[in-house]
């Protein structure tokens, strides 16, 4: 991962211009999910991980994120394309986990597109459903037993 990237957690209240400056140009314009179905009400109430670039030369840039919701279940990562392969998700999905520990789950869910499979499994989630097709992109469900 990059040196001079931040990981924190955040709430939807104080940091919403952010996850949306990454959400949007990932889910709905790279992968044209609906905006209705991007925006919804689990935003609100969920615990968010926000990376943040610093640059000394201006000021630090939104480039991935994550939700947690009820601290069981995982949704909603994406990263920037120009700093995908960096280990960003690696490292969102590891600061995720340690969350979920914390709060005594026991149970980590998450529903991942196809392609991710691998990337979830070497970070310790299994997959435990059939593919299934959400918002016209192929999934699963994983999880990972704690």
């Amino acid at each position: 991962m990059l040196a001079n990237v931040q990981i924190a957690q955040v709430t939807w209240r104080e940091a919403e211009n952010y996850l949306r400056a990454i959400r949007t140009p990932v889910f709905i314009e790279e992968q044209q999910v609906a905006p209705d179905f991007e925006w919804d009400e689990l935003d609100t109430s969920a615990v968010h991980l926000l990376a943040m670039l610093e640059d000394f030369n201006s000021a630090p840039q939104p480039i991935a994120c994550l939700r947690i919701i009820d601290y069981h279940k995982i949704g909603r990562m994406a990263v920037l394309k120009e700093y995908r392969r960096l280990g960003l998700g690696a490292a969102l999905l590891q600061k995720a986990v340690e969350i979920c520990k914390l709060h005594k789950s026991k149970v980590i869910s998450l529903s991942a597109q196809t392609h991710a499979i691998d990337f979830y499994k070497q970070a310790g989630f299994k997959v435990v459903s059939a593919e299934y097709c959400d918002v016209h992109i192929p999934h699963v469900d994983m999880q990972m037993d704690l």
